[in-house]
């Protein structure tokens, strides 16, 4: 008996490799070769930083520039986010959409809370400490490396808030639950750059 894409789900898993159609398998199958793609490329920036932080053209250090307590204030919602989002993947396993929703929402106002102190980090820079994207090769490894995060983070926002309307819409089946899954692994995989870049980058930049 084939399972109609619109069928909710009754009972057990909302989202199992035999409960989901062939097309949801194979998304979550094609999404985890995205991100391998996605690690190899923030890798190479990794390494472009790695290679360039120390190039300031007498422009700001790393130790000089750097607020700990600030970025360790994103990073912990950021972590916290995370936390929330597998809140939200075990009130799908139980096949409870409302409280879904409610954890999904809660990890997209976390992620805006992360983007808005990104936001305002940045802006401290160029403001106060004439530190922008040409001040140096280091500024330009630095805005590149934290920026493209910063954008992937707001993707994810923006995604999670997009499914949050769909399910409100068209409920939890074998066709929305995939999309969770997989945004959930995204949101996941932001959350593990990200602890590197707060190592690497600042951490470092810090001690360094």
């Amino acid at each position: 008996m084939t399972t109609s894409h619109a069928e909710p789900v009754h009972g057990g898993l909302p989202y199992e490799p035999e409960k989901a159609t062939a097309e949801g398998r194979n998304k979550v199958l094609a999404f985890w070769l995205f991100l391998g793609g996605e690690a190899v490329l923030f890798g190479t920036l990794f390494a472009t930083f790695l290679a360039l932080r120390g190039q300031t053209n007498e422009g700001p250090t790393a130790n000089e520039l750097f607020h700990l307590p600030l970025v360790a204030a994103a990073t912990f919602f950021l972590l916290i986010s995370s936390l929330t989002s597998v809140f939200a993947i075990q009130a799908m396993h139980r096949n409870r959409p409302a409280l879904l929703r409610n954890w999904l929402l809660v990890t997209v106002v976390l992620g805006l809370c992360f983007l808005g102190l990104e936001i305002y980090e940045f802006s401290e820079y160029v403001r106060h400490e004439q530190f922008g994207m040409t001040t140096s090769a280091f500024s330009s490894a630095f805005y590149t490396l934290v920026g493209f995060h910063g954008a992937h983070v707001a993707f994810g926002i923006l995604w999670i808030s997009l499914l949050i309307g769909q399910l409100a819409y068209k409920g939890l089946t074998v066709v929305t639950a995939p999309k969770i899954y997989v945004s959930a692994m995204y949101w996941h995989f932001i959350d593990v750059v990200w602890v590197f870049i707060f190592t690497v980058v600042y951490l470092l930049g810090k001690v360094g």
